[in-house]
């Protein structure tokens, strides 16, 4: 095991002594400027896309973009299995330039409490000034807005996110519609979503800033890279508050459209507290991710719309059903669409991730037809629950059967995940919605049979 610190710098001037507070930690200087002041990684396409937009971001907005990119950096090529004593939690210290270093300072506790929660890391933060030349990084837009956009909405290409998109639209809101991905398979997914939207809604009311920030593998000289991007979400809401933020209005929200039951995630057996379980929308995170906002005056707010719904009831209570049933099969849902590429299969949707089959059970029920193809049939012969194809369905089947649609159960099971707060009402919400989900894979999964001496798909 060994700590890391990422050294932050921009530019070549930027030759300032940067005093690690961990000698004998591992150190890697990112740079995130190449040539005149234009920002690398992803970061200054992203402005140049807003600017081009009339959008101009706020300067602290710009330092939370900078600061998302660089723990997304560290998220993605530190290998937890090789760097982590328990192969898991590292120990990561960032040392980033800002514009307000008090302001900064003053949220080290904040951000550190929220990336541990989401990530399962221990993160240390050390602030500086931004270098010479610096001190002022947007340029006036050169074009106004005439019609702003009156909110942001995360746009991963996948069902729920699609779905938001059509029901903010159908509702009279302008939309921007926020993009990331380092996938090229996921963006043309993004892509094809966008042009069915435009093509429906006009050209001239869907906007869409498209990010491919991260970086590439050999960043970290001598350290493996790591494939479980528990970080992608504070990138992906940093990238929606940095445009929120020059959008010239008080408390823009940013919507974070994803169905109830993935968000709250509870495992699906004990064994899923630490790496399985996700916690990229979780109602905490999010709460903390707003508190974040509030502590640097960004006047925007993360908020999924959708918390207390399954995403059987996104489907079937998305505004425009017509248009929703022609294009369903576009969208992406799966973990990890290029695995089949190892069964000689294109990318696709795999059917047997926990998205996919949250996805499957999600239409069974709804009068429109789904028109997505999967790569595996649940019912067409006993899945191996010791491989990929019957893990997670073997998973479900139990928790369904220990849940047994007691309301109690459901009542302690959804505090697993993480803290959900005091109020009766939402925690009485919360718990409904968990039990009309699992009911929606319960049937979805009548069918399925799974051993572990089954034969696996070759």
């Amino acid at each position: 095991m060994q700590r890391h610190s990422l050294k932050c710098r921009y530019g070549p001037s930027d030759k300032v002594k940067i005093r690690v507070l961990e000698k004998e930690s591992k150190q890697t200087v990112i740079q995130f400027v190449e040539g005149k002041k234009r920002f690398e990684h992803g970061i200054g396409d992203a402005l140049e896309q807003l600017q081009d937009m009339g959008v101009q971001p706020s300067e602290t907005a710009h330092d939370l973009l900078v600061l998302a990119a660089a723990v997304y950096g560290a998220d993605t090529r530190i290998c937890r299995y090789t760097e982590a004593q328990d192969s898991w939690s590292r120990e990561i210290d960032i040392y980033l330039p800002v514009r307000e270093l008090a302001l900064w300072d003053a949220s080290k506790g904040l951000l550190s409490e929220l990336l541990e929660f989401l990530t399962g890391d221990k993160w240390r933060f050390f602030f500086r000034e931004r270098p010479k030349g610096f001190s002022r990084i947007i340029k006036r837009a050169e074009l106004e807005l005439s019609d702003r956009p009156t909110s942001a909405c995360l746009f991963s290409g996948g069902l729920d996110s699609f779905i938001g998109a059509i029901d903010l639209l159908e509702g009279g809101e302008s939309p921007l519609l926020v993009s990331h991905s380092w996938v090229p398979n996921v963006s043309g997914h993004q892509r094809e979503c966008t042009a069915a939207l435009k093509k429906k809604y006009g050209a001239g009311k869907i906007r869409r800033l498209e990010s491919r920030a991260g970086f590439p593998k050999d960043i970290m000289k001598g350290v493996e890279s790591e494939n479980t991007e528990r970080s992608r979400s504070f990138l992906f809401f940093s990238l929606a508050a940095f445009a929120g933020s020059g959008f010239g209005k008080k408390d823009v929200p940013i919507y974070v459209p994803e169905n109830g039951l993935i968000s709250l995630n509870v495992p699906l057996d004990p064994l899923r507290l630490g790496s399985l379980s996700t916690r990229t929308t979780h109602p905490h995170y999010m709460r903390q991710y707003n508190r974040l906002l509030d502590s640097l005056g960004i006047s925007a707010k993360v908020v999924n719309p959708y918390a207390h719904m399954t995403k059987g009831e996104m489907v079937k209570k998305c505004k425009n059903q017509v248009f929703l049933g022609k294009y369903v099969g576009i969208t992406m849902s799966c973990a990890s669409p290029t695995k089949s590429r190892w069964l000689k299969l294109p990318p696709g949707h795999c059917g047997f991730c926990l998205p996919c089959i949250i996805r499957r059970a999600s239409t069974i029920r709804w009068k429109q037809k789904d028109k997505t193809p999967y790569h595996l049939n649940l019912s067409e012969r006993c899945l191996n629950s010791q491989k990929a194809e019957g893990d997670n369905v073997r998973s479900f089947q139990l928790a369904v059967r220990r849940l047994n649609k007691d309301i109690r159960r459901a009542r302690v099971l959804i505090h697993k995940s993480g803290p959900l707060g005091t109020d009766a009402k939402e925690l009485e919400k919360l718990a409904k919605m968990y039990l009309r989900g699992m009911e929606e894979v319960a049937v979805l999964l009548r069918g399925a049979k799974t051993s572990p001496d089954a034969p696996a798909a070759r």
